[in-house]
């Protein structure tokens, strides 16, 4: 397995420009199925969730060529709503198919999806909101059935803002007889690229951003060529590598309002940013200040894909922080990494308690999921002597060779790849 070496303690500094939304990015792909003939998807990263996708696609027919950034996307030749196991297994999001599919062959047989190790999500929600919709849906084992003559508008509350059901009922409900409305849907800026996409393909929704969306279904969508947000985990990520390393970045390419939450944090703990149009720069020479408390939630909140990220920039500040994860369960796994490391971690059910130390030193240390190996590379980055990070393929899953992201801002950092016996 690969792995990342990285000599820490050297400041961050330039320019980097931030790739597109892996979680904006995966949904369209899906949603691109509800159209018939070819769709261009612009500012596609190239990662292993992008890759896992597009094999997806591939398996139920479809032409897919990923070069440069842009994805085209022939789903003229789509034969097949059966999604392999196999397939299902490498990649939560591959749930998403579930939507388009039924929409466009009227039945679906997919499994219940692998790939995350942030602890327990239930698809409830996506199944309760496609019954909403006329689905039938027969569960044998983890094989998932769905099945639906006509679907039809339904009025659909969700227990929770969920973002995979709330863009699983979007697609599907596009070409549902009749109107659909949504409430306490989730907020999310990649459903609002979503519904962008979808309504540049002639559907007819309105409300993504709020908790109520609302769809009118058509008979049928057209193909067309889309540009993908920026990725504001991917933004926020460099953000708080910036701060950690007290180093001066300038980001380029991101939609500062999707990150106002991060802003927030980043200026209470001292850190100096400064927004001007799609730029932002950040800028930390000192050591930072404790953040009195973090609470985890939905978007418009502090996003949980943040929290393993600014633990990090915690763990070096000057004073007690308290951090508490209210989405998943699973999400602190990384603590005994950075414990590690040096920092000074307290765990209590789903809340942290960090006293800031002076400095962190370089251990050998292992991704449990991909936001925590995010935080692993940051704190290689701010630790004092060699850090080896290893199990990269999670962080693979959503940052563009984070190696060479990185090293373009002065970091001194390496993949190694072990080489294959004979």
């Amino acid at each position: 397995m690969d792995k990342l070496v990285i000599e820490g303690g050297k400041p961050l500094s330039g320019t980097i420009v931030i790739q597109g939304a892996k979680n904006a990015a995966l949904p369209i792909l899906a949603a691109s199925l509800l159209a018939d003939g070819t769709t261009t998807i612009d500012h596609v990263p190239d990662l292993l969730d992008i890759d896992v996708m597009l094999n997806i696609l591939r398996e139920l027919g479809c032409r897919a060529e990923h070069s440069g950034g842009t994805v085209v996307l022939d789903t003229d030749t789509a034969h097949t709503s059966h999604v392999p196991e196999s397939l299902m297994r490498q990649m939560r999001s591959s749930i998403f198919l579930m939507g388009p599919l039924l929409a466009r062959f009227g039945e679906t047989q997919v499994y219940q999806p692998g790939g995350c190790a942030i602890g327990e999500r239930k698809i409830d929600l996506h199944l309760e909101g496609l019954k909403a919709l006329g689905a039938e849906i027969e569960e044998l084992g983890n094989r998932i059935i769905c099945r639906a003559d006509k679907l039809r508008g339904a009025d659909i509350h969700l227990t929770f803002p969920s973002v995979g059901a709330t863009e699983n009922i979007m697609m599907a409900a596009a070409l549902a007889e009749g109107r659909t409305t949504i409430t306490n849907a989730a907020r999310e800026p990649e459903i609002q690229d979503l519904q962008r996409f979808l309504n540049a393909m002639g559907a007819k929704i309105m409300g993504a951003g709020t908790d109520t969306i609302t769809i009118d279904g058509v008979q049928s969508l057209t193909p067309c060529r889309y540009k993908v947000i920026p990725d504001r985990i991917v933004a926020g990520t460099i953000m708080v590598a910036a701060a950690a390393t007290r180093g001066h970045v300038t980001l380029q390419n991101t939609q500062p309002a999707h990150l106002s939450s991060l802003i927030h944090v980043l200026r209470r703990a001292g850190v100096q940013i400064v927004v001007d149009g799609d730029i932002i720069k950040v800028g930390s020479a000192t050591r930072p200040k404790a953040v009195e408390r973090i609470v985890t939630s939905p978007y418009p909140a502090f996003p949980t894909d943040l929290q393993s990220q600014v633990m990090v920039l915690l763990t070096l500040a000057d004073g007690v922080s308290v951090l508490k994860e209210t989405i998943f369960e699973g999400r602190l796994k990384h603590v005994d990494e950075l414990s590690r490391m040096g920092a000074d971690i307290r765990v209590d059910m789903n809340a942290a308690f960090i006293r800031g130390v002076p400095r962190l030193y370089g251990a050998t240390v292992e991704a449990t999921d991909l936001r925590a190996g995010a935080a692993l590379v940051i704190a290689g980055l701010a630790a004092q002597g060699k850090t080896v990070v290893e199990q990269i393929h999670h962080i693979d899953r959503g940052y563009e060779k984070i190696e060479t992201m990185l090293s373009r801002l002065g970091a001194r950092i390496s993949r190694y790849s072990p080489v294959p016996n004979n």
